[in-house]
């Protein structure tokens, strides 16, 4: 597949943007993460030399054909710049092992969605998160059995992949950003409790105590090594921390994946072959790739690209919005803020921070709960970033 796209788009509108994409170019720095916690994990995999476990592996490997439900007519343009745009989903689904976490509703819901652009050379990578609640117009779509879901204005975001799974949820993501999505990774919550686990769990420090009775999190100020079951209770936290909204749970998500990454450079996978075959096997179950890397083969080649990538190479922001008038539970693309932070990805630059000053993403204090104990600074938005907005490129 190529990668990028160049052209507009308008966020929240039915009018479809037009994008490009890149080829992926293999690293040669060991195991470090871009992304969220699906696409942390899968660097692990082209860090050693996995071959005698190749049959196990790729047995554990579902991929989704995102390709053969979308229109290429109907899609950004596929641009070769070098760059590479991966849209990563956390989901929310309620049945069989994680019936737990909730009742199940039939249908599963993107409970975290983050685009990753990578710049070309791959060594630097920009992050936008996409609020669950964000009003947005959905496109139509071909849902997984083949049904036709009609068009929809000023619906909830996590609703595309609801109704049409993750073929929609690209196609919608596509719709707002005019970038075309080279990838698609879901990762769901047993898979992610596990994959902490395998790790070892992932250290963080609470500058202010954290209880939710709602996510089962109940932590006072300190450092903590979190395990499965504390991480998955980190990243769904919103009514105990900052505004109790998704801005300020994003905000946690953000400072933990930071943790994560150093957690999964710091552990010495590559020292100790049994544990990295463990959380190899391990990731391989939790996450739902694309077609084109549902194998062990192409797994590690994207791994492998993504390798010359650490912690502070990476920005992060969330998508501008404002909460919306008429429902405070819900908020708002700021139209012109949001196409300077597309804009500035299709055209493989450094997200603007003058695109973010005016964001209720930025607000309150979420962001500061987790301290950052990586070299960078962590800003309400996350971010490994300097005070330009920019990636350090």
């Amino acid at each position: 597949m190529g990668e990028h796209s160049t052209g507009g788009s308008r966020i929240g509108s039915g009018d479809a943007g037009r994008g490009g994409r890149r080829k992926p170019r293999s690293g040669r720095r060991t195991a470090v993460k871009v992304a969220a916690w699906s696409a942390a994990a899968l660097v692990l995999i082209g860090g050693g030399g996995l071959g005698l476990a190749y049959v196990k592996l790729d047995g554990n490997l579902r991929g989704v054909d995102i390709n053969a439900q979308l229109d290429n007519k109907d899609r950004p343009a596929d641009v070769d710049t070098g760059s590479m745009d991966i849209l990563v989903l956390g989901s929310d689904t309620r049945s069989g092992a994680n019936g737990e976490y909730g009742r199940d509703e039939g249908a599963g819901r993107s409970d975290t969605a983050m685009v990753v652009h990578v710049y070309p050379g791959h060594k630097e990578a920009s992050v936008v998160s996409i609020p669950r609640d964000t009003l947005v117009s959905r496109p139509s779509c071909t849902g997984p059995e083949g049904q036709r879901i009609s068009a929809e204005r000023d619906v909830m975001f996590n609703t595309a992949y609801e109704v049409g799974g993750p073929a929609c949820a690209v196609k919608t993501v596509e719709r707002m950003s005019g970038i075309r999505m080279d990838h698609y990774i879901e990762v769901d919550f047993t898979g992610f409790k596990k994959l902490v686990d395998a790790l070892g769990g992932v250290e963080i420090t609470t500058t202010k105590p954290i209880k939710d009775p709602d996510s089962h999190l109940d932590l006072p100020p300190g450092t903590h090594n979190l395990d499965g079951e504390q991480a998955l209770g980190l990243v769904r936290t919103r009514k105990s921390v900052g505004d109790g909204s998704d801005l300020g749970r994003i905000q946690l998500q953000q400072a933990f994946m930071k943790a994560f990454i150093a957690q999964v450079k710091d552990v010495g996978l590559l020292t100790n072959p049994t544990k990295l075959l463990d959380v190899a096997d391990t990731a391989t179950k939790a996450i739902t790739p694309d077609s084109q890397l549902a194998s062990v083969p192409k797994l590690v080649g994207f791994a492998r690209s993504l390798s010359g990538i650490g912690p502070d190479d990476v920005q992060m922001v969330t998508l501008p919005v404002v909460y919306d008038p008429a429902d405070p539970n819900r908020v708002v693309p700021l139209d012109g803020a949001s196409r300077q932070v597309w804009s500035a990805l299709r055209a493989d630059r450094p997200i603007p921070a003058e695109a973010l000053k005016d964001s209720a993403a930025d607000k309150g204090e979420a962001g500061s709960v987790v301290r950052d104990t990586t070299s960078a600074p962590t800003t309400g938005t996350g971010s490994g970033t300097g005070s330009d907005g920019g990636s350090g490129r």
